[in-house]
């Protein structure tokens, strides 16, 4: 009964981001006729934003992907695009202002429910300059992204992404915070 789909875009490898991306598109049309031929016409498929610097997974990388088929819809990992930042975006002091700027981006680049009713990850992750380390709790504070700025802007916007907690070891008692939170507000 699952109907989404979330996948890795895949990595640049020894090809230039463009090159990948070309690969990454193309790819993603062939997996939408598969997904048609086979009688998933109500599959989403969702690519995932990555972690790491060296994968395809940027937000406009996405949101290309996205652009595909109207039946895309992105996977926003906000722990990973932080780690990816290294800490730049979302980091406490910007955390609002940069989730405003993400949505509205979701917003101009969709234009449509997949806006509204995007995939999400979130948990704390610790990078390197390389880009993600390692997925941490909600406990582990010495990283972010916080959680708070987010859930305000989700209930202050009337968004209803479907989030999954992806923290390390403590996913049900860190995604109830979340819940927790958003009631809340």
């Amino acid at each position: 009964g699952g109907r989404r789909v979330i996948f890795h875009s895949g990595s640049c490898g020894k090809q230039s981001r463009e090159e990948a991306l070309e690969k990454a598109l193309d790819t993603m049309a062939r997996a939408v006729k598969a997904c048609d031929e086979a009688g998933f016409e109500d599959c989403i498929l969702c690519p995932e934003t990555m972690g790491k610097v060296n994968q395809l997974g940027t937000l406009d990388e996405v949101l290309a992907l996205c652009e595909v088929d109207p039946r895309i819809t992105p996977c926003i990992d906000f722990g990973h695009l932080y780690a990816r930042s290294c800490g730049v975006q979302f980091a406490d002091a910007t955390a609002a202002a940069d989730y405003a700027a993400l949505l509205d981006t979701l917003a101009t680049r969709l234009g449509d429910d997949r806006a509204v009713h995007f995939h999400a990850h979130f948990s704390r992750i610790a990078y390197t300059k390389g880009g993600e380390k390692c997925h941490l709790t909600f406990a582990d504070t010495a990283f972010g992204p916080p959680h708070a700025p987010l859930l305000a802007l989700l209930k202050e916007r009337h968004l209803a992404p479907t989030i999954i907690c992806e923290s390390a070891g403590t996913q049900a008692e860190d995604a109830a915070a979340l819940v927790q939170g958003y009631a809340a507000l």
